[in-house]
C-alpha cells in the first residue's frame, strides 16, 4: 500500500521541533544554496577545462584521485570521460588510481597510506598529463602528496577542494575550493562541477 497523507496530517517523526519535511527542505535550499554560491567559481573551472582539453588533444591523459567519497568521483570523472557522458565521441584517457586493492593494500602495507597515489603517480604519470586531486578538507595527507609528484613529473594539477583549501591549495595550478565545512554540501557541489567540466570538455571531442 502507498503512503497516504491528508492535507492537515503532519508526518509524526521529528527531531527535536523540526517536523522531517522542514529537515528534507532545509538541507535541499542549503545545497542549493551552496551551488548558487559557487558560481563565483566560474574562472578556475574554465581555466581547468582549458588545461584538459589541451591535455587531451595533445594525446595525454587526466590521472584521478581522492579518499573515501572523493573515490568515488575520481572514478565517477573517469567513468565519464572513458565512456560518454551525454554525447557520441572516442574515448578519451582517463585513470583512477583509487581503484586497484592490490596495488593500495600492499603500497600501505610495505611504505604507509600517505604514499599510496605519489607511487602511483611516480610511475603513471608522464609530462603534459593533467592530475586532479579531490579532497574535500584540503588537507589529505596522501592527495597532497600524489599531486606534488604529479608536478615533479611535469603534469599540470587541479585540486577539487573543500573547506578553506587547506594545504593543498598552496601546491596546485588550479584550486577549486568550495567554501563550506559540510564535507556532504562540499561532494555535492563538487559533482556539478565535474559534471560541468565532462559536458564542455565532451563537446571539443564530439563527433560531427
Amino acid at each position: 500500500m502507498g503512503f497516504r497523507k491528508t492535507s492537515n496530517e503532519k508526518i509524526t517523526r521529528k527531531s527535536g521541533m523540526i517536523s522531517i519535511e522542514d529537515q528534507i527542505k532545509t538541507t535541499m535550499d542549503n545545497s542549493a544554496n551552496l551551488i548558487l554560491n559557487s558560481k563565483n567559481l566560474s574562472v578556475q573551472i574554465s581555466v581547468a577545462i582549458d588545461k584538459i582539453i589541451k591535455c587531451l588533444k595533445r594525446g595525454n591523459k587526466i590521472i584521478l584521485f581522492g579518499n573515501g567519497g572523493s573515490a568515488a568521483d575520481a572514478q565517477h570523472i573517469a567513468a565519464e570521460l572513458i565512456g560518454r557522458f551525454q554525447k557520441e565521441r572516442k574515448s578519451l584517457p582517463a585513470i583512477s588510481i583509487t581503484t586497484d586493492s592490490s596495488i593500495i593494500t600492499s603500497l600501505t602495507n610495505d611504505y604507509s597510506f600517505d604514499i599510496v597515489f605519489s607511487r602511483q603517480c611516480e610511475s603513471l604519470v608522464s609530462k603534459g598529463d593533467v592530475v586532479i586531486g579531490i579532497s574535500t578538507s584540503g588537507k589529505s595527507q596522501n592527495v597532497l602528496e600524489g599531486l606534488k609528484m604529479a608536478k615533479k613529473k611535469g603534469a599540470h594539477t587541479i585540486g577539487l577542494l573543500g573547506n578553506d583549501g587547506g594545504v593543498i591549495k598552496k601546491h596546485v595550478d588550479v584550486p577549486i575550493t568550495v567554501s563550506s565545512t559540510s564535507i556532504a554540501r562540499i561532494q555535492e557541489v563538487h559533482r556539478v562541477i565535474y559534471h560541468i567540466v565532462c559536458e564542455i570538455v565532451e563537446k571539443e571531442f564530439t563527433i560531427k
